[in-house]
């Protein structure tokens, strides 16, 4: 059924976008043994500790402007070829420095692969920079201060991954501060593998529009009131969620009670290859196996579309685009 509609993604981190046949090219070309970590064409990690080990690793395998180029480029057009018309990755400079490469040259690979993308199918992109939790507070407002004095137009928020049980939000709060006064879009991931109080240090400490993920809010009804009253858009990656266990399976996944509460909903794929899945499959997964229907599911990609972190002109035109789309397939089957 959601094969004809357009999507929409705000949550995918680039390095987690790779899939096992690119990374096993990168591995080639670069003379390295990733047996203990890429099967064929699976990840191999058994928690999120092993997780975040593998991500790094194939990580290391992009480590030049062109291998980002390509991995974005490449992305992007499978993104379009299934009817997405806007797509946010997440983007880690403090990567590109660890890797020798250079933040400013990953950055300006990551560039070319979106305008490369855009030029061939429409799609429109933009990059949020991360820091990542688990190497610190100091590395993280580096990040922020990267990204507020960046020129490049298409970074336009600022998010923060990693470890999520390390530190305390409030260590990180001055990154935030960094970036909203450079005027950057603000999210967060919290509320995954930390319980729902993350979800509420995150509001009250960084006050962003969005939360990465934020499914374990569920475990506080309060919670739940406080993020539909303040419009709080949550990232919801299902397959992620899953495969990591922060649920059981797509039944007990609470995207339909998240809903039901009023709360501002989106799908997304996080890191797709790694949990065997795809921004197609995510779509199928809320149509055919969590039950929304066609307007619903609509109305979660209008959702991201009205969080994107974007300027309202632009914003203006994707969800014409889309309104278009969904008034012409409702022509279609009243014909």
């Amino acid at each position: 059924m959601i094969h004809h509609l357009l999507k929409a993604e705000i949550h995918c981190h680039i390095e987690g976008a790779a899939p096992p046949a690119l990374s096993l090219r990168q591995a080639e070309k670069y003379g390295v043994d990733v047996s203990g970590f890429v099967h064929g064409e699976t990840y191999v990690w058994r928690d999120f500790a092993e997780f975040i080990q593998c991500y790094d690793k194939v990580a290391s395998l992009f480590r030049s402007e062109e291998d980002y180029a390509l991995l974005t480029e490449s992305y992007l057009l499978e993104l379009a070829d299934i009817g997405t018309i806007y797509s946010e990755i997440i983007v880690s400079p403090d990567h590109g420095d660890r890797i020798g490469l250079g933040a400013d040259a990953y950055l300006a690979g990551i560039t070319d692969g979106i305008l490369s993308a855009k030029a061939k199918t429409g799609i429109e992109t933009r990059i949020i920079v991360t820091g990542e939790r688990h190497f610190g507070p100091d590395r993280v407002i580096a990040a922020a201060e990267y990204a507020a004095r960046s020129h490049n137009p298409l970074v336009t928020g600022f998010n923060m991954a990693g470890e999520e049980r390390m530190g305390r939000v409030g260590d990180y709060a001055r990154a935030f501060d960094i970036a909203r006064d450079a005027g950057l879009g603000l999210t967060i991931h919290a509320g995954e593998v930390c319980g729902a109080f993350s979800v509420s240090d995150a509001l009250n400490l960084v006050k962003p529009s969005r939360i990465g993920h934020g499914v374990r809010s569920v475990e506080d009804p309060a919670l739940l009131r406080r993020l539909a009253e303040e419009g709080i858009v949550l990232e919801v990656c299902p397959g992620s969620n899953v495969a990591l266990s922060v649920f059981a399976d797509f039944d007990s996944h609470p995207l339909r009670q998240l809903m039901d509460a009023g709360i501002r909903v989106c799908i997304n794929s996080d890191d797709p290859p790694f949990f065997k899945t795809s921004l197609r499959r995510e779509y199928e997964i809320a149509s055919d196996i969590m039950g929304f229907s066609e307007t619903e599911i609509n109305g979660m990609t209008r959702t991201a579309l009205e969080a994107a972190f974007v300027d309202e002109e632009t914003r203006k035109t994707l969800l014409s685009r889309l309104d278009a789309h969904v008034a012409g397939d409702h022509a279609a089957k009243q014909a």
